[in-house]
């Protein structure tokens, strides 16, 4: 504050000394060194209202609030206008009390009043850049730059880098697609080659960052300039958008990191609005599990078609009331909302609950998802995932609900785990329904959700900011990815097109390596990987398996209109058949014994098999496979 107004004082000073030394400057050109004493003593007379009305119009200019340490073309304009309203005004002033001089000496003081006041500001940019290029004390370890993009944000931040070298460090040049720009200056700063050109430029000026400023890059692009940035040993960030530049200014706290979704290289998904807002605005929505990563994201998608009624139903009142809160600040009284604390398991509340909200579309999320904690309680499980949805599907049937969409998994395809094994159950529970109904019952299968509660990402993350080791469970384990917003939008849309009986598969895209995700992380978080930080690889899971499958042998894959929903063939469930078989399910979860209860869950799904048995038969297939690649 003290510095603020200590700069407004030096500015007004030198102000007063433009104002009148620009005016006797031009005297004196004028005259030719003689001016006539009676035209100075006229001048001094007026010469303290004429310098005051100037500096208040300079105020209303805004010429003391600027920061001319980033003066731009925008201020230089200021000072040029202010220049020459206060002039004009002044010349009316000095002609109505009888200082009538030759024209030509009012326009050259105004020129010489806009140019020294104009320098005097400019000249805080000028130091500032001289200050920042040539600093007294020089870093040993500087931290040089390499800016992807060329265009109006990579420019911004190269500029705004400039300005702080001293902490950001120091821009070495751009890459840009463009090859009409090669070896051109921006901001005096050179490109220095294009996209496929980033590993041998960061190489060769020992970038230590590499900083992504292409906003309008495709999800592919974005991947492309990645992988190609991950080769070298530069820490990689990115700028989301030109949306974060503010009054011309980069904010370089908005850069962030590279996160797995930019690796993945998805594209949004554009939902159809017509088709979903005929099914869910102005309707009752219930979302179970709402307070959940899927079931959060489920509401906040769901809210911007504003339902007569979304309903939040979770027995974790944590996670139900934070979502409340969130929605509730962004639609306030738009958006009728309630949240009920309750139990999928507590067969009497959910039906009651049902028949009292009487819901148009429910989007059944609640599970429990950890595979590892649900192999150690396998009860837990069937409680939760088997009668939890039996309870919620059967009061739709019940009670005239429209449509019930399931969120499945791709562990309930030749589950491993029990986990997995529920969720196929659901799944059955879902078909069989389906044929006695007027109820439209689906189920969405899809795989790992980025950020998701329990998601691996987190974890690595968290693992490298205390400097690791990185834990990977095996070198060869892949998984399918997409993110929490991508699955919730395609459960939506799936909803819209169900027919009843439907498991809709979501394309996942190429699986992953978690090993090669841990080591991406590594890279991208500026470290090197056995010197900086280690993996550690430290086994299977209990009912983990080393790939995931999306589709079984038998349902086969049908497309629908949209491109990344696909539909699987329906089983042929009798669902009185099933509910026998989950009675007696429901008997052997009051013994006390664990290994009876597995072999009835084997009977009900017989694709249910033991882990360590499947993932040596996928090694075996595996060896194969590359030995006849060899051959």
């Amino acid at each position: 504050m003290v510095g603020r107004v200590s700069r407004q004082i030096f500015l007004v000073a030198t102000d007063i000394l433009a104002v009148n030394g620009a005016f006797l400057l031009a005297l004196f050109l004028h005259y030719e060194g003689s001016i006539p004493k009676t035209t100075i003593v006229l001048y001094f007379g007026a010469a303290l209202i004429l310098t005051i009305g100037k500096l208040f119009i300079y105020k209303f200019f805004g010429l003391y609030n600027s920061l001319w340490a980033y003066a731009s073309v925008e201020e230089l304009m200021k000072v040029v206008v202010a220049g020459i309203v206060a002039n004009l005004i002044g010349t009316i002033y000095l002609i109505s009390i009888g200082v009538r001089l030759y024209f030509g000496v009012y326009i050259i003081g105004t020129l010489l009043e806009i140019t020294i006041i104009g320098c005097i500001r400019f000249s805080y940019r000028f130091f500032r850049r001289i200050k920042n290029h040539y600093p007294v004390t020089r870093q040993e370890n500087p931290n040089n730059i390499l800016i992807v993009g060329s265009g109006s944000t990579g420019s911004l931040i190269a500029t705004e880098i400039k300005n702080h070298s001293t902490t950001y460090g120091q821009v070495m040049g751009f890459i840009d697609s463009d090859k009409h720009k090669l070896n051109k200056t921006i901001a005096g700063i050179k490109i220095l080659g294009n996209y496929h050109d980033i590993y041998s430029v960061a190489h060769r000026y020992k970038i230590n960052e590499i900083i992504i400023a292409v906003p309008t890059a495709t999800s592919s692009l974005m991947k492309e300039i990645i992988e190609e940035s991950k080769r070298s040993d530069a820490k990689v960030r990115i700028m989301p958008g030109i949306r974060e530049v503010i009054d011309g200014q980069v904010s370089l706290s908005k850069i962030r990191d590279v996160e797995i979704e930019d690796l993945l290289g998805r594209d949004m998904v554009n939902l159809n609005v017509s088709e979903v807002a005929s099914y869910i605005e102005d309707k009752v929505i219930m979302v179970t599990g709402g307070g959940g990563s899927i079931g959060s994201e489920l509401c906040r998608q769901i809210a911007r078609f504003l339902p007569s009624k979304l309903i939040i139903l979770d027995i974790y009142e944590n996670n139900a009331y934070d979502i409340q809160n969130e929605l509730l600040r962004e639609y306030e009284d738009k958006l009728n909302l309630d949240v009920i604390i309750a139990s999928v398991r507590d067969r009497d509340n959910i039906f009651s609950i049902i028949e009292e909200q009487a819901p148009d579309v429910i989007f059944h999320a609640a599970a429990h998802k950890h595979v590892p904690l649900m192999e150690r309680a396998p009860k837990e499980a069937i409680k939760n995932n088997v009668f939890g949805t039996k309870n919620v599907a059967e009061a739709a049937h019940e009670f005239g609900v429209e449509r019930f969409v399931m969120v499945s998994t791709d562990k309930a395809v030749n589950p491993t785990n029990i986990m997995g094994a529920s969720k196929r159950i659901c799944e059955m529970i879902i078909q069989g329904l389906a044929k006695e109904s007027e109820t439209k019952f689906t189920a969405v299968r899809f795989g790992n959700v980025l950020g998701s509660n329990g998601s691996v990402i987190p974890l690595f993350r968290k693992q490298i900011e205390e400097g690791g080791p990185v834990t990977v469970t095996h070198k060869e384990i892949v998984r399918y990815f997409m993110t929490i917003t991508e699955a919730a939008q395609l459960v939506i849309q799936s909803g819209a097109i169900a027919k009843g009986g439907e498991i809709f598969v979501l394309d996942m895209g190429e699986p992953v390596k978690i090993y090669d995700l841990a080591v991406d992380l590594i890279k991208l978080s500026g470290l090197k990987l056995n010197e900086d930080i280690t993996i550690k690889v430290t086994g299977l899971r209990p009912g983990e398996k080393l790939y995931e499958e999306l589709l079984m042998d038998e349902e086969g894959l049908q497309n629908t209109k949209y491109e990344k929903i696909h539909i699987g063939q329906p089983a042929d469930v009798n669902y009185h058949e099933l509910k026998k078989s989950l009675n007696e399910l429901l008997m052997i979860l009051k013994s006390p014994e664990t290994e009876t209860l597995i072999e009835r869950v084997k009977g009900i799904v017989p694709t249910y098999r033991n882990n360590l048995e499947v993932n040596k038969e996928h090694k075996h297939q595996q060896e194969n496979s590359d030995r006849y690649k060899l051959l």
